[in-house]
């Protein structure tokens, strides 16, 4: 594995050795120091074109937990706000001797752009590129249901058997095409749910079952229900009433919570918008993940980096800690 773009590029077998060396990566959480030399000599760069708060300090902390020196470049401030192209932007990067850049960009594609345009000789992990994908989000989603279901006994296993319900802005979601393509391959059976104006063209042809109505969905048994916040910052048209009427028909509410099964878990991707797409009744309740996403966010950016900066130059297995 070269670079991290999307989703739909893991085959099973890849997707679960990522979130077996995940939970290798999980352990050094528990130790009084929690780094590993694996990266020790390699430079990670943070390039980040959106705002971001948990995946840009997620993929930090998991690059310095490999010992990797890290920059963090962000396009406010930058030359890119006096219309230095991404070209030019990513190969000054390269120059100052990156191993990985780690990219988060407003256009759909751009990671991928940066992979394939020959400009630059380094891995690339797509942090988000506009609607498109946003495979690590993906990842730790997987790895949060997986770990929640199977607890000790994870390794090695798939999501076969599991449904799981991804409710909310589906079309401008990158979150939601990710998980589509991830959980599909690990054997789980994915529902959408969302108001028709945000469903986009041809998702029909995702593999996934689609409804319109959250309480149809639920009475499905999901053994998930994923939340999604509605992206208002890229909504240019009405595609709901108000945001009473969504939270009454599509937000996942207390009562819609009491009506869940005991070991349903409930996911968001954050940032949440409380009191819209999710109650602070089910956002605080004990089935909540919102927080352990958080947490294996760092193991699983930890093992991507490691699989595709280390382990890509025949690096031993990370079993040791630094002294």
């Amino acid at each position: 594995m070269r670079h991290l773009l999307s989703t739909r590029d893991l085959d099973r077998e890849t997707a679960i050795r990522i979130l077996d060396v995940a939970e290798d990566m999980a352990q050094t959480a528990d130790r009084e120091v929690r780094k590993l030399p694996p990266l020790r000599g390699k430079t990670v760069v943070n390039l980040f074109f959106e705002d971001s708060t948990r995946t840009r300090l997620s993929f930090e902390s998991a690059a310095k937990r490999l010992s990797a020196d890290v920059i963090t470049f962000s396009a406010k401030g930058s030359s890119v706000s006096k219309g230095e192209s991404l070209k030019d932007t990513a190969q000054t990067l390269a120059a100052m001797g990156a191993d990985a850049i780690v990219v988060r960009h407003h256009d759909s594609g751009a990671a991928h752009q940066l992979a394939h345009a020959g400009w630059i000789d380094a891995a690339i992990i797509n942090a988000g590129d506009g609607t498109h994908e946003h495979p690590t989000q993906a990842l730790l989603d997987a790895y949060t249901i997986r770990a929640r279901r199977f607890g000790a006994g994870a390794r090695g296993r798939d999501l076969a058997g599991m449904r799981v319900a991804i409710v909310g802005d589906i079309l401008h979601s990158r979150v939601a095409r990710a998980n589509v393509w991830l959980l599909t391959t690990l054997g789980a059976e994915v529902h959408l749910v969302a108001p028709r104006t945000l469903l986009p063209h041809g998702v029909e042809h995702w593999g996934a079952t689609v409804h319109e109505h959250l309480d149809d969905a639920l009475a499905a048994a999901p053994d998930a229900v994923m939340m999604l916040r509605i992206q208002s910052e890229r909504m240019r048209d009405a595609y709901f009433p108000s945001a009473r009427e969504y939270a009454r028909v599509w937000g996942l509410t207390a009562e819609r919570l009491a009506l869940l099964g005991p070991d349903t878990m409930v996911m968001h991707p954050g940032p949440m918008n409380r009191g819209l797409e999710i109650s602070s009744a089910a956002a605080d309740s004990a089935r909540s993940t919102v927080l352990a996403q958080v947490t294996n966010g760092v193991s699983i950016r930890m093992a991507v980096l490691y699989l595709l900066v280390a382990g890509s130059s025949g690096t031993a297995e990370p079993t040791g800690g630094e002294g």
